[in-house]
């Protein structure tokens, strides 16, 4: 049976804006990044960690046609794909002050919660981030 999770899958607008954003902003590092023809495949990985990749798609074909990607898109676009990643951090006020400082604007400033500090923030496309410090 499975023994991985490789690869989870966001939509974004736009894939430059993307790298920009999770490798530029973020900290994250380019897993892959080859033009298919039909699609970029583009993934982000955290640095050190390539056995788990966030693919960045664009919505548009192959998998699916041009008026389902524009609704696709309408819905990216309110925040409403539902897209979210979670992420840890051994510090999370320190990675907040300096994502801050990096232009990320947050939703949510780093909280005490029952199972350690959190905060969130949404990429340039509505996908929800939060990361957090788990409880020692």
């Amino acid at each position: 049976m499975f023994n991985a999770i490789t690869h989870s899958q966001i939509y974004v607008l736009d894939q430059d804006e993307a790298l920009d954003f999770y490798v530029g902003k973020l900290g994250l590092e380019v897993n892959t990044d080859v033009d298919l023809g039909f699609m970029r495949w583009l993934t982000v990985s955290v640095p050190g960690e390539p056995g788990r990749q966030i693919l960045l798609e664009k919505p548009g074909p192959p998998a699916m046609s041009e008026e389902t990607a524009r609704q696709v898109r309408e819905l990216v676009t309110k925040g409403a794909m539902g897209g979210h990643l979670f992420f840890s951090t051994d510090d999370c006020r320190k990675t907040y002050e300096t994502l801050l400082a990096r232009g990320v604007e947050f939703t949510e400033e780093p909280t005490e919660r029952p199972y350690g500090i959190d905060c969130g923030l949404r990429d340039p496309f509505g996908n929800s981030i939060r990361f957090s410090q788990p409880k020692d």
